[in-house]
């Protein structure tokens, strides 16, 4: 479901019949690593569940390409630094976000899909070519 910058890919059921597995879960915690500073942090699986179910919605059978998952406090305020766009108490820095990427759909493919969730926020970048989407209230923002 998910593809890394690095060339890193991950395919895994994460949920049967009502129940997440536990083994996989701890996978993608990896996956979804801070690979800067090599920290992970357990992913919030309601993030995960938006992801997938627009995923659904967008009909692909392409991954996602992961951008962000969880950010570590100095992988955060670098990045604050570098941009006006990084929340200083970002839902990265708890794994409650993912910032997402689909070669094969528009940003605001992704957007809308993610959006027609009704759960969490949902934020377009057009611009860098990404969607954000976290399990926090829903909302949305970006052009």
């Amino acid at each position: 479901m998910y593809a890394g910058r690095t060339g890193e890919s991950i395919n895994t059921i994460y949920w049967i019949e009502g129940e997440y597995i536990p083994e996989a879960l701890a996978e993608i915690n990896y996956f979804m690593r801070d690979a800067r500073v090599d920290q992970q942090k357990a992913i919030d699986t309601r993030t995960l569940d938006i992801a997938a179910a627009a995923h659904t919605l967008l009909d692909s059978s392409e991954p996602y390409m992961l951008l962000s998952g969880y950010r570590s406090p100095q992988t955060n305020a670098m990045l604050r630094a570098r941009s006006g766009g990084v929340a200083k108490n970002s839902l990265h820095l708890r794994g409650q976000a993912a910032d997402l990427r689909l070669n094969s759909r528009s940003v605001n493919q992704i957007y809308k899909a993610a959006k027609a969730c009704k759960a969490g926020g949902v934020g377009k970048y057009s611009r860098s070519n990404f969607v954000h989407m976290d399990c926090g209230n829903v909302r949305s923002w970006g052009s």
